[in-house]
């Protein structure tokens, strides 16, 4: 194969970013997913397994790797690291007793090789229901600022109304981007 031929296979894939969403059952991964690609939000089911979705934004093709968080789907989610670019993991934020089960999920998450150089954006989600954490106070409890091995975020939001949902995706595809599509 030809170094033309290399470059423009590059060129076509340099676009496409792959997201792989985690987080605990229940905490709105599928939500958050349907409600950012325009989709109805009123039917949702615990995901039995996983779903993937393709969606343009921003002239990137996003493949997003959306996994069920049951506990008995959480050894599983290993067969879904590699190639991962970005990492979503999604927050329940009205549901303080899981806050730990959750800090340690994502800790062990972020230990895994395969996921070393992927960007972490965390969903605070479920801000619009009443006694939810602030973003803030969800970044203490995971200890947020001890993670030094991924670039990350942590972005309050809502998957009913939609809010700030935007933002989080537009700043894990600019992380992503700066550090993979640097040829230009």
């Amino acid at each position: 194969m030809g170094l033309l031929t290399i470059l423009k296979k590059m060129k076509q894939k340099e676009k496409e970013v792959r997201l792989l969403m985690l987080g605990l059952d229940n905490a709105g991964k599928t939500t958050i997913l349907k409600k950012f690609n325009g989709e109805d939000i009123n039917t949702i089911s615990p995901t039995l397994g996983f779903n993937i979705k393709t969606l343009e934004h921003r002239g990137f093709k996003l493949n997003v790797w959306d996994v069920g968080g049951q506990k008995s789907l959480r050894s599983y989610w290993r067969n879904y690291y590699e190639s991962t670019d970005g990492l979503i993991w999604v927050v329940d934020s009205a549901d303080k007793r899981r806050l730990d089960d959750c800090k340690k999920e994502m800790q062990a998450l972020l230990l895994e090789e395969r996921l070393a150089g992927a960007t972490l954006l965390v969903f605070a989600n479920k801000q619009d229901l009443p006694g939810a954490l602030p973003a803030q106070q969800i970044r203490e409890v995971l200890e947020l600022d001890n993670i030094t091995t991924h670039h990350w975020l942590i972005q309050g939001c809502s998957a009913v109304t939609g809010e700030n949902l935007l933002q989080g995706m537009d700043w894990i595809i600019d992380d992503i981007s700066s550090r993979i599509f640097t040829m230009d």
